[in-house]
């Protein structure tokens, strides 16, 4: 929300001597989020002045159409003769009031005005557009054409309101009251102590039976529904400037007068409104729910299909707006400026109040968020329909000579004030301050609550705060009007012993074990839409697939929660790649998300005590399943190049060696082999198992990516990932990794080189090693891969590894060494058939 402070003084008389920034303190003290103070203005310098356009002469040989114009700008050029301007606009005629800024002026961005030879003519100065002085978008693009009663001579800084300071607020949800200049001066007034003149505090007429006919036939989506009626509005009638630089400073376009009008009200009151054309109205105005099937041509031009739920404005044609939404173009305001004869004369002015959940699902229903809807859906002061109504007539009135008919409709459900009793010591308990009854009394009345009684007070909630339900909305604005920063700080005393988890420790370590080992961690949020999942290449059977859907996602393309790290890993990889980083190295741990076999309805769990262990099982029982995965993703070099010799690529052993990190803090043994899955490239992924009771268990992938996979989600070349179940990893550990013993005993190393067919995996040929070695092997390691067909055999390669042997309690002699690495090679052929390189 955009609040001009010039704006904002009509309401408050707040001190002359208080800035933007000033007031921005204080909103922000009372609980507001003020994010920026716009200086508007702030390095524009005069001369800037009103000019009348004398002469128009057309320059030609250019390649677009130049003018050179004679303008009379009176006195302000210091001599009253004719000021010489070459202009490319065509939006002016001779005798319309222009704005001129003369040599020695600066306009806004540091742009310094003086006379210079252009287009074989000096131009003594420049006829300004709304762009040129910073005023925002007036929807034309062009040079301002004022008004022709404006004075020639005058000062345009101050005509056209160019210095000002605009306040941005971003408002929260429950603060719709705070997406007005009403709203926001309420707050100005309390954060000042000083009275507030209230724009809706105006002389209404009662209802009467003259009023434009309208039947609300539901009374739950439309409680109160106001309409009134002005008429013999002249065609040629303009917003006047003040109205206009208001909107443009709030951030609004001007479109026409009685548009304009209504925006504006909008702006001030917070009460959503809008204009028909009443010729193009046919028969009594209705409230009701759309038929399924039902079409509707908005005012943007969109035909929209409307949905049962959808709550719609009607004539007896049938749907002529979307409720608190958009009107609809078939009785849309006509503007003088396109179609003089057909211009709107008469209006029907609305003024209703709508349930908020219905207009925000029908906004995200049709993808049509307005600044109505997006009042409506945070709360909107329903006893704010009549005075605004009542406002917007007045101004039809004053600006455009029209006549108020002395019919007003008001169509109002039953409703009774919402009271809250509260303890009148809640608030002291919930910030642990002693307030007192008085001030409690005294914040709750600033608020425009009415309070009775003692110990135990009775509020009566204003009508403008539909956020107030409880004692703890009441105790919360006790507490930030006393002021957030005036709580006291107090630490938590945890009891001892109680320390993080074995989960969270283990966590912790794998966190610190990948950072360790060059990994930046990357945080992404848990959504996906499940294209992705055609993009990773998973079959169509795959239980990845299945997901648990929002059903208020924050995002329409991506509905559903994740059953996978590696999407927004990859995201965050390929922004990355895309800004220069192009050697990434990152991690993740963190829940993804199974739907269960059956679907349960959560049980809504008591306030006043604390749940029993089943309506807590019961609630789990309800959620998807969650484990927690930890996944890498590799791209770009692993190591740099240097003095010290060559770098090297990341590739497939850099994954598989993240998986063996993260196991070795586990304290679990992983077993590596080949694999296929998804989107791993079949002859570079290893599948990743453990062994948990018994029973062998497949946790995880890891090594080279699809280049399908890379195409589809524009990754890097030869782009690595991993990704493990930490819940089945740390099933399989044994808890805390044991540091491990150290030998007082030499080692004794033997090295051997097997050959075997290509398609043999160098892991099978270790593990049938490892298990033929015995005990005595403390260590196994492939230091050499080679592949020779005239040395080796087609088909083949020889595979070189280290074997190191030690025993705990004595020194090996050669013959022990030698006889458990034959054994070793005897189990490796017998397996995989392993002889031993000549």
């Amino acid at each position: 929300m955009r609040v001009p402070l010039s704006w904002l003084r009509e309401y408050v008389d707040l001190p002359a001597t208080e800035t933007g920034r000033d007031v921005q303190a204080k909103l922000i003290s009372a609980g507001l989020e003020v994010e920026t103070v716009e200086q508007l203005g702030a390095d524009l310098k005069g001369p800037l002045v009103v000019g009348q356009v004398l002469t128009i002469e057309e320059l030609e040989g250019f390649k677009k159409p130049i003018r050179f114009c004679t303008v009379d700008v009176g006195q302000a050029n210091g001599t009253g003769e004719p000021q010489e301007i070459v202009c490319g606009a065509r939006n002016f005629a001779v005798g319309d009031k222009v704005v001129v800024v003369l040599p020695g002026a600066t306009l806004p961005g540091g742009f310094s005005i003086s006379a210079r030879k252009t287009y074989g003519k000096v131009s003594h100065g420049m006829i300004c557009s709304t762009d040129e002085l910073g005023m925002g978008d007036d929807g034309t693009h062009g040079i301002i054409v004022l008004p022709p009663e404006t004075e020639v001579g005058k000062d345009a800084i101050e005509l056209l309101e160019l210095v000002d300071e605009v306040l941005d607020i971003a408002v929260t949800a429950n603060r719709g009251d705070c997406l007005s200049i009403r709203g926001v001066a309420r707050e100005a007034a309390i954060a000042y102590g000083l009275p507030l003149r209230d724009p809706a505090l105006i002389d209404v007429p009662a209802p009467n039976a003259y009023g434009y006919p309208v039947q609300v036939a539901d009374p739950f989506g439309c409680d109160r529904f106001t309409a009134r009626t002005v008429t013999g509005l002249r065609p040629e009638a303009r917003s006047p400037i003040w109205l206009q630089r208001r909107l443009q400073k709030v951030g609004m376009r001007p479109i026409s007068l009685a548009v304009d009008v209504t925006n504006y009200v909008m702006m001030e009151l917070g009460q959503p409104l809008h204009a028909y054309d009443r010729r193009l109205v046919q028969g009594t105005i209705g409230v009701r729910r759309a038929q399924e099937g039902e079409k509707l041509v908005t005012l943007d031009g969109v035909e929209r299909k409307l949905h049962a739920e959808d709550l719609v404005i009607t004539d007896e044609r049938g749907p002529i707006g979307l409720a608190g939404v958009m009107g609809g173009a078939n009785t849309e305001i006509a503007d003088h400026t396109e179609d003089v004869e057909n211009a709107t004369t008469d209006v029907v002015i609305e003024a209703a109040h709508f349930n908020a959940v219905s207009i925000a699902r029908t906004a995200r229903r049709h993808k049509l968020l307005s600044e109505a809807s997006r009042r409506f859906e945070r709360g909107v002061d329903p006893q704010a329909a009549a005075a605004a109504a009542q406002r917007t007539v007045d101004l039809l009135v004053l600006l455009a000579g029209g006549t108020a008919e002395a019919g007003v409709t008001e169509v109002i459900a039953p409703s009774a004030p919402r009271t809250i009793t509260v303890p009148a010591d809640h608030p002291d308990k919930v910030a642990g301050v002693a307030y007192g009854r008085e001030t409690v009394v005294r914040r709750l009345q600033e608020v425009g609550c009415d309070v009775y009684g003692q110990d135990e007070l009775i509020v009566t909630v204003p009508s403008w705060r539909p956020d107030l339900t409880d004692p703890n909305d009441l105790a919360e604005e006790v507490i930030r009007l006393e002021g957030y920063e005036n709580l006291p700080s107090t630490l938590p005393k945890p009891p001892a012993g109680r320390g993080l988890t074995e989960r969270q420790r283990l966590h912790r370590r794998i966190g610190r074990a990948l950072a360790g080992a060059g990994y930046v961690e990357a945080l992404n949020y848990p959504f996906v839409g499940e294209q992705v999942f055609d993009q990773l290449g998973l079959a169509a059977d795959d239980p990845a697939r299945r997901v648990v859907k929002l059903v208020n996602p924050l995002s329409d393309e991506e509905p559903a929660l994740r059953t996978t790290l590696l999407p927004g890993l990859l995201g965050a990889l390929r922004r990355n790649d895309g800004r220069g980083s192009h050697d990434l190295a990152l991690f993740e741990t963190g829940l993804v998300f199974h739907p269960r076999g059956e679907r349960r309805t959560a049980v809504h769990l008591p306030v006043d005590r604390r749940p029993t262990d089943e309506e807590i099982a019961a609630l789990n029982a309800a959620l998807p399943e969650q484990p927690r995965h930890a996944a890498v993703v590799l791209a770009g070099a692993r190591e740099q190049a240097g003095w010290w010799g060559k770098g090297r690529p990341a590739d497939w052993a850099d994954a598989i060696e993240a998986a063996r990190t993260i196991a070795r803090e586990a304290g679990a043994e992983l077993v590596v082999r080949k694999g296929q899955y998804g989107p791993w490239h079949p002859g570079r992924c290893a599948e990743l198992a453990v062994v948990a009771d018994g029973a062998e268990r497949v946790v995880g992938h890891a090594g080279e990516l699809h280049p399908r996979v890379l195409k589809a989600l524009g990754l890097p070349e030869r782009t690595c990932a991993m990704e493990l179940n930490l819940d089945a990893l740390e099933e399989a550990g044994d808890g805390i990794p044991m540091a491990p013993g150290i030998s007082t005993f030499p080692v004794a190393t033997q090295d051997v080189a097997l050959v075997v067919d290509k398609p043999v995996p160098a892991a099978e040929v270790e593990a049938a090693l490892r298990a033929g070695a015995g005990e005595l092997l403390e260590s196994i390691r492939l230091f050499d891969v080679y592949e020779n067909a005239e040395q080796l055999g087609e088909g083949r390669k020889s595979l070189a590894y280290a074997l190191r042997f030690r025993a705990p309690d004595r020194t090996l002699t050669v013959d022990e060494a030698s006889a458990a690495r034959d054994a070793a090679v005897a189990l490796a052929g017998e397996r995989t058939g392993a002889v031993l390189r000549g």
